[in-house]
């Protein structure tokens, strides 16, 4: 065992004391990392991970591409407010939230009363160096999908600096990224309240 391990074990069950079984919901744009550190996260502090819109494929039973396509975004945010609040009722849960999901007033309250919130911030280039590898991202299906990303980050950050947490999201190891998720959330629940 190296000397890491013990300061790690220690962060873990702090953090988790911390928190008292409330959920950690990851907010931020898509290809920020939510789901690659929300399981490293996950596995680190001995919690389990959902993905929020895999959640939504499954209660709907379609994709969200096919979701949009079908009935359009307005329904999917209404599927998406019903599944993040009976998700985050869940204890010792790590959440990954869609990149529109904390735009929602009724989300944002949800997850302010119930959880405590991170922002994984990255910069546009990374982040759009990243959401190109896929093509299952209905709000990129546009003419020019860099200014598509460009306007969506205009518009969201902002909400997105509601988070109780910020961590940003560079071209590092996700580990390390976890790890610095752990160590903002610790400096946060220290502090007073």
């Amino acid at each position: 065992m190296t000397a890491a391990a013990p300061q790690k074990d220690a962060h873990k069950d702090e953090l988790n004391a911390l928190l008292e079984g409330r959920p950690i919901v990851l907010v931020g744009m898509m290809g920020a990392g939510k789901t690659t550190v929300g399981r490293r996260l996950a596995a680190r502090l001995g919690r389990h991970f959902v993905d929020s819109d895999e959640e939504v494929e499954r209660a709907a039973g379609m994709s969200i591409e096919d979701i949009f396509a079908a009935h359009g975004e307005a329904d999917f945010r209404q599927g998406e407010v019903r599944v993040i609040a009976r998700l985050l009722k869940d204890k010792d849960l790590v959440l990954g939230t869609g990149g529109g999901a904390f735009m929602n007033g009724e989300t944002r309250t949800l997850v302010k009363e119930c959880a405590v919130s991170v922002w994984m911030r990255a910069d546009f280039e990374l982040l759009f160096q990243r959401v190109q590898r896929r093509s299952n991202r209905p709000l990129l299906k546009t003419a020019n999908p860099r200014q598509t990303l460009m306007d969506l980050i205009d518009r969201r950050y902002p909400t997105y600096a509601e988070a109780d947490v910020t961590v940003v999201s560079t071209d590092v190891p996700q580990d390390q990224v976890a790890s610095d998720v752990i160590d903002a959330l610790l400096a946060h629940l220290r502090e007073p309240q």
